[in-house]
């Protein structure tokens, strides 16, 4: 997924006229901490709702030379994971998207993101979750995806995550079985560690409260 799929037109970018008092208005309507602020489709930057806070005149039109702006911006032919790795080591809630020329073209939301991730993680679809604990150089998606596909089961979403100064690596797959005993019986025939079972909805359920929670922590 690209982050041009994940723009949405919700949100409008704040100008140059509009007030303090506006964009304070706005991120407290549409949950957000950060709005954008363009020049016809130029983007001058990214203003936080902790510098406007302290705007000693809220019923001014926005001053940037007075204002702290950030100017972080993705691509919008740039993958997902370049999204979410920048909106993370910048703390964002919501971040601008640009052309090939640098004008702007919308902006994506955390809540947007979050939405969408339980799509690409395949939280709806009926299944099971099965996590495996290997050594990187073990590490084969070939040799997994035959151990799931001989169980006449298909792979609908992998991930793999590893820990800081570690050798070992964690994968989680979701297939599209909710009876995992034949493929655990695999996997265990082929030494692979298997660290946790979910079946019968539990990990979905699990996923949805989790998400939910999260959820309702950017609305309040």
């Amino acid at each position: 997924m690209l982050a041009g799929d994940l723009i949405t037109d919700e949100i409008p970018p704040l100008k140059m006229t509009d007030t303090v008092e506006l964009a304070l208005d706005w991120m407290e309507q549409f949950k957000v901490s950060h709005l954008p602020v363009v020049n016809n489709r130029e983007l001058i930057g990214l203003v936080s709702e902790t510098d406007l806070l302290d705007y000693d005149h809220p019923e001014e039109p926005i001053n940037t030379s007075k204002l702290h702006l950030m100017r972080p911006a993705i691509h919008y032919y740039q993958h997902t994971y370049d999204l979410l790795r920048l909106m993370s080591s910048m703390n964002l809630t919501l971040i601008p998207v640009i052309d090939e020329k640098e004008m702007y073209k919308g902006c994506i939301t955390l809540q947007g993101i979050v939405q969408n991730l339980s799509t690409m993680a395949s939280v709806q679809n009926p299944g099971g979750v099965i996590v495996l604990e290997l050594n990187q150089n073990d590490y084969s998606v070939t040799h997994i995806g035959n151990i799931v596909e001989g169980n006449d089961a298909k792979i609908l979403s992998l991930h793999v995550s590893s820990q800081p100064d570690s050798t070992k690596v964690e994968v989680t797959i979701k297939v599209n079985r909710e009876d995992l005993s034949a493929i655990i019986q695999t996997f265990n025939r082929y030494n692979y560690s298997v660290k946790a079972i979910f079946q019968h909805g539990d990990y979905n359920k699990g996923l949805d409260d989790r998400l939910g929670e999260f959820m309702h922590f950017l609305n309040i």
